[in-house]
């Protein structure tokens, strides 16, 4: 696995963790921070290279900071 691989997998699943924690849909975050329902399945499931704009976008609507996402 390319390291780059294993980066998207860790943030995905710490977003994914993030949002159950927080009862929430990926619909209801997506809706939060601005983005498509869709693109935050593929976050989730590291098929997508985040950007750091959305990555901002993301942590405000789970309420946390950014490098929490980055764990």
């Amino acid at each position: 696995m390319r390291n780059d691989d294993n980066i998207l997998k860790k943030f995905g699943l710490r977003v994914q963790i993030l949002r159950k924690q927080r009862n929430l849909s990926q619909e209801k975050l997506a809706e939060r921070a601005g983005l498509h329902r869709t693109y935050i399945g593929m976050i989730e499931r590291a098929e997508k290279n985040i950007t750091l704009r959305n990555i901002a976008k993301i942590a405000e609507a789970l309420g946390v900071e950014a490098y929490e996402l980055i764990k």
